[in-house]
């Protein structure tokens, strides 16, 4: 049944159903991968779990002003000193302001900083169905309105609408995302294959999966409530084309082996998805499973993230294992043009790196893989120093944004946290004791008269310090104990910056239960593809420890070279899934060529014959997914920047390091032990012989 089912994409017929069946599929796909940014979600507030406090105080609130709307801070600056006529044209502006759709409220201001030299209004704008969109659209409709007629005054748009609008520039880069990770795939598969035409292949299937897998998350968000934001999208784009490249290299580095072996090219790509397939599919099974896990956050962002992603991989998975092979047999043998692999031919027996490393490594593979092992561990100890606290708004941009601008001159000028106050609902027999609780917290600046209404009352409270800062942050904190106290009261504590605390604490809650949950999942499945124990542990331990590593040297990277103030609340966690799952892909496509070959020749020749064939086509697929992470790069966010320099380096640390030189240590000093308790592990290599062993194909059928 296996077979048959490995070489229907290569039937004869079969092929061009196939082909068929995608070309129609991609039609409707395309129409509405389009649509995909319409169902996004990029409200923070959104991104919470319904149980979060800040989560209720917007529910609370609702009586009292529309739930949907951010303040939009604007701050005139002149130093040497606002004139009259500025302050005229403050007062202009803010009449113009009430006219620009999705401006709601009376303008608070223009109010002249004590010093003179800066002016600030604060406008309220609805966030409607177009979210952070249709925010970007107002906030550039104020800034021509401001920068009209400005004779020098300085205007600048801060607070939550101007980071809102400034965070959709940055995304506006998706498109040359997209443009750089494709560019980066055509370059590394060129240097691979040395083919001019072998490339389009892969890229094809590639782009296929992709709109295919953006078409279907759309229709979840739409009609299954999946959340998906601007972030899901890139980290989409890249792992997409990234594993299913791998994938389709995997296949065709199989598929040229076979074409030496068989004349008919149909059979040669049965077999070559027969014997590769399942590698193949274990190792997106393991991927999509771990992202699925992702499900079980509370935090609403990373819990869409999960299934958005492995809906990535099923799709890039299913694209590879029928699209690939159809457009592969297709094509013929000249695909692979100007070195093309005859029927009969034997490829060039000149001794590759991997030989030289697998010869270097069984002499002393104990001695390797301790030492392997303390240089990891070292690296790994950078990781104590990362910041991931959760980031500033302006700090969360690897350039200096409009927002980031006014957010300096406002807090040079003005009380940091004016503008973006944090709430306080309560019920209003308690209202004056949770004013007086409130104006008591150290970093509240100022407290409003509460406002009564329906038997609650809504409190306003200013801070000292900006509203995305760490010292704000601990100010929420102690606000909450502090109006906690007030017996019967019922008093709970929102806005911006209490969603910024609600979101750090909900990762940090996220990260302690699915990292473990991670590594039961993936070491069953190792166990269940390998029929063993202690492989299945060696080879969760040595990801892991990689991950560590990769982590140690990133923070290192983060706060002494590209000096980053620190990393995003959810950014361990991410980056343990796809370490931990994209590192176990490479483990899995060695270890299962090394258990193929020790059923033939023993577990030592096994291991150094694994590693000199699949050496080469792992090597290439790293430096592809490797590639399509760092070009997370062209996007001008800290976010982007750091996970994708972190998963880069991992992975290469994974490919040339921990699977190459690591996992074949290891093998070779555990020897048959790897595959215990199977019966793989009950026979032993030919004595006296560091790399031989016996036939054992006929005794261990079925294993």
């Amino acid at each position: 049944m296996m077979r048959k089912l490995t070489s229907l994409p290569s039937g004869k017929v079969a092929k061009w159903v196939i082909l068929a069946l995608w070309v129609a599929l991609l039609i409707p796909a395309l129409m509405l991968a389009g649509k995909l940014g319409d169902v996004q979600e990029n409200d923070s507030a959104a991104w919470l779990p319904g149980d979060a406090e800040s989560t209720a105080v917007v529910e609370r609130a609702m009586k009292f002003q529309p739930a949907d709307t951010v303040p939009a801070i604007v701050v005139y600056d002149r130093p040497e000193g606002v004139t009259a006529a500025d302050m005229a044209k403050a007062r202009a502006d803010a009449e113009a302001f009430k006219g620009v759709d999705m401006v709601v409220g009376q303008p608070q201001g223009p109010l002249k900083s004590q010093d003179g030299k800066a002016i600030q209004t604060v406008v309220q704008v609805r966030n409607g169905d177009s979210g952070w969109e249709g925010i970007h659209q107002v906030v550039g409709e104020m800034t021509e309105v401001g920068e009209e007629n400005a004779d020098g005054l300085g205007f600048h748009v801060t607070g939550p609408a101007g980071y809102a609008s400034d965070s959709i520039t940055a995304f506006s880069g998706e498109g040359a995302l997209t443009a750089i990770t494709a560019l980066v795939v055509v370059v590394i598969l060129l240097l691979t294959y040395r083919s001019p035409l072998l490339p389009l292949l892969p890229l094809l299937t590639a782009g296929s999966a992709l709109v295919t897998a953006q078409a279907v998350i759309y229709l979840l968000a739409k009609h299954a409530g999946l959340v998906a934001n601007t972030q899901t999208n890139f980290i989409l784009t890249v792992l997409v084309f990234g594993a299913a490249t791998d994938y389709a290299l995997l296949l065709t580095s199989r598929y040229r082996e076979e074409l030496r072996r068989h004349e008919d090219r149909h059979e040669a790509m049965a077999v070559a998805l027969h014997r590769s397939g399942p590698a193949i599919v274990a190792s997106a099974a393991t991927v999509a499973v771990s992202l699925m896990l992702l499900m079980l956050a509370s935090l609403n962002s990373t819990q869409g993230l999960g299934p958005a992603c492995a809906v990535g991989i099923l799709v890039g998975l299913l694209a590879t294992v029928t699209l690939m092979p159809a457009l592969l047999v297709i094509c013929g043998r000249w695909i692979f043009w100007p070195v093309r692999p005859s029927y009969g031919s034997v490829a060039a027996t000149k001794k590759s790196v991997w030989d030289r490393v697998g010869t270097a490594v069984s002499h002393r593979p104990r001695i390797v893989w301790i030492g392997t092992t303390l240089l990891l561990t070292v690296m790994a100890i950078g990781a104590f120093g990362l910041k991931a606290d959760g980031l500033s708004n302006k700090d969360q941009f690897t350039n200096k944004p409009q927002m980031a601008v006014g957010e300096e001159i406002q807090a040079e000028h003005f009380p940091a946290g004016s503008g973006d106050p944090v709430y306080v609902v309560a019920e209003a027999s308690s209202a004056e004791q949770v004013s007086t609780a409130l104006s008591g917290v150290p970093g509240i600046a100022n407290v409003s008269q509460p406002t009564v209404k329906d038997g609650q009352a809504l409190i306003l409270g200013e801070l000292e310090d900006a509203p995305s800062s760490t010292a704000a942050l601990g100010t929420v904190e102690k606000a909450r104990t502090a109006v906690h106290a007030v017996a019967g009261a019922d008093a709970q504590v929102g806005g911006n910056t209490a969603i910024m605390l609600d979101t750090r604490e909900a990762a940090s809650r996220d990260s302690k239960v699915i990292i473990p949950i991670v590594l039961v999942v993936v070491f069953l499945i190792l166990a269940a593809l390998l029929r063993a124990i202690v492989a299945p542990l060696l080879l969760m331990a040595t990801v892991v420890l990689s991950f560590g590593a990769a982590l140690g040297v990133s923070s290192l990277m983060f706060n002494h070279v590209f000096g980053f103030a620190g990393a995003d609340a959810s950014f361990p966690l991410l980056t343990f899934v796809f370490l931990v799952a994209l590192g176990i892909d490479y483990n899995i496509f060695l270890v299962t060529r090394v258990r193929e070959e020790a059923l033939l020749h023993g577990t030592r020749r096994g291991a150094l014959t694994g590693l000199s064939t699949t050496g080469g086509v792992i090597t290439s697929a790293g430096l592809v997914l490797a590639g399509t992470f760092a070009a997370m790069a062209s996007l001008p966010l800290v976010f982007a920047a750091e996970l994708g320099f972190t998963v880069a380096f991992g992975v290469l640390l994974d490919t040339m390091i921990v699977r190459s030189v690591l996992v074949t240590a290891l093998t070779l000093d555990v020897d048959r032990w790897m595959w215990w308790p199977s019966k793989l592990f009950r026979h032993r290599d030919t004595p006296g012989s560091p790399a031989g062993g016996p036939d054992l194909e006929p005794a261990l059928r079925g294993t």
